[in-house]
């Protein structure tokens, strides 16, 4: 698999907080644990009683607070059975076997690292992940779902079930999904100019654009030729820029003005802003706001009741969702940014619920009656444009099976979604809260891939790393 582009927008700002080492909590789809480390005895007490542990070195040993941070999560891995097992007791052999894999012997992403040398507690506590969230799909049901760590450091809240991540550019395949459901509807078209759809703002003319258009095909599969890579967000209580001032670069939008940077119809660009443009053709389109519309036509139909596109998240939310971590570990300022480029990078969301879209586009594909997307739609969705990337998702051949998969990187969340499209139908959505867990759900992603023996992923079908610039050649 392909994992090593999951879309990172670079460094960002941190603020040092400490982490809570007193206490760790396990949530395990509705089984919590909660329970402290002795320091001096290396145990841990649950309930009234001690459970030793053997402890390794610290990996920074100049670093007091992330050893007591390693320290703790040590402990943790010694009670990952303990809350998991109840749930354990209807999985099969296979299943159980997965899951002890991938929580005592994660297969390191690169190929330079020894396997099977790290648990999932370990790990986390390296590259200081907070929590992890993780859901696997089966014979078109989620079968198994994961818990672990907590959903703000330093607090007691622990991830479970139906916490709420940023799915960020995992976003980009509801985009598709909607887009496509209007065309059926004949709302908008996949292959005309996409100007002639546009109302309130149009994309400007230029060299580029003379004698190839800018279609909606184009703007969902990154082949229009348009600026802006990615997008930062807005820290909580920043001024926030509606649609019109993203695509022109007005402030108070951060990123610059959204243009051509070369012919449409040609390599493979990854680019939020065209995301963006296909999102004003959406919403004008579908005649209402974007998270009224996406949940109209794809969250419910799909039964995803713990979703919203909501920017920024309904205060009646806040306490169900996790909050975003920089690589230090430490709470990104105001917990979590906002994202008006709804089309690009806004969902909230569970891996649950995210597992049942992708369940729906594996219905779609073999056009399975009451799918989501009519043939049509699947097939123009998940059918490679360039780069073996189609509209809103990736595509390639695993063991001899078809698979889609998406990446995503907020501020403060990394996350990744993959699964097959035929034969037993697996995949696995994870979601981390924190800027250093796309290596994380990398690493689950393949051991899972080994403990439930997919074999090895086709070299022809991996994609590419190219990102559109954030402003043309011109505006340098």
């Amino acid at each position: 698999m392909d994992l090593t582009a999951l879309d990172r927008l670079g460094p960002l700002e941190e603020t040092p907080r400490g982490w809570s080492t007193e206490h760790v909590i396990v949530r395990d789809a509705g089984c919590t644990s909660a329970f402290a480390v002795d320091k001096s005895t290396h145990a841990v007490g649950i309930g009234g009683a001690l459970w030793p542990f053997r402890l390794r070195a610290p990996s920074w040993r100049d670093d007091p607070l992330g050893a007591a941070m390693k320290l703790t999560v040590a402990a943790f891995a010694a009670v990952l059975m303990l809350a998991g097992g109840v749930r354990a007791a209807g999985l099969s052999p296979a299943d159980q076997s997965a899951i002890t894999a991938i929580e005592t012997r994660l297969t390191p992403a690169s190929a330079n690292v020894a396997p099977n040398t790290e648990t999932l507690a370990a790990r986390m506590a390296e590259l200081k992940v907070p929590g992890v969230s993780i859901a696997f799909i089966e014979g078109g049901k989620v079968k198994w779902v994961r818990a672990y760590g907590v959903a703000t450091a330093g607090a007691s809240q622990p991830v479970g079930p139906d916490t709420l991540f940023q799915a960020a550019s995992m976003s980009k395949a509801f985009a598709a999904a909607a887009a496509l459901k209007l065309v059926d509807q004949g709302r908008l078209d996949l292959d005309g100019d996409i100007n002639s759809r546009l109302k309130a703002w149009k994309v400007p003319d230029s060299p580029y654009t003379a004698q190839q258009k800018i279609t909606l095909r184009r703007l969902l599969s990154h082949t229009a030729g348009l600026t802006v890579g990615g997008f930062p967000g807005y820290p909580a209580g920043k001024p926030v820029p509606t649609i019109l001032q993203i695509l022109d670069g007005a402030p108070p939008s951060n990123t610059p003005a959204i243009r051509s940077f070369e012919t449409p119809g040609g390599n493979y660009a990854y680019s939020g802003g065209g995301y963006v443009v296909a999102q004003l053709a959406i919403v004008e389109a579908g005649g209402k706001p974007y998270p009224e519309l996406l949940d109209q036509l794809v969250l419910r139909p799909v039964g995803m009741r713990r979703s919203t596109f909501a920017q920024p998240l309904p205060e009646a939310l806040v306490g169900h969702a996790a909050s975003g971590h920089d690589r230090k570990g430490d709470v990104i300022p105001g917990g979590r940014n906002t994202y008006p480029e709804y089309a690009a990078a806004s969902l909230w969301t569970t891996p649950s619920d995210y597992g049942q879209f992708y369940i729906s586009l594996q219905d779609a594909y073999a056009a399975r009656p009451h799918a989501l997307l009519s043939p049509a739609g699947a097939k123009a969705m998940m059918t490679p444009i360039d780069a073996n990337y189609g509209l809103g998702v990736a595509i390639g051949r695993w063991g001899g099976h078809a698979f889609i998969q998406h990446g995503g990187g907020n501020a403060g969340f990394q996350c990744n979604a993959f699964a097959f499209l035929d034969g037993a139908r697996q995949g696995v959505v994870v979601m981390t809260n924190s800027d250093a867990g796309g290596a994380l759900a990398q690493e689950i992603t393949i051991s899972l891939a080994k403990a439930y023996g997919w074999g090895e992923q086709d070299p022809a079908t991996r994609g590419s790393s190219r990102r559109a610039p954030y402003s043309p050649p011109a505006a340098k």
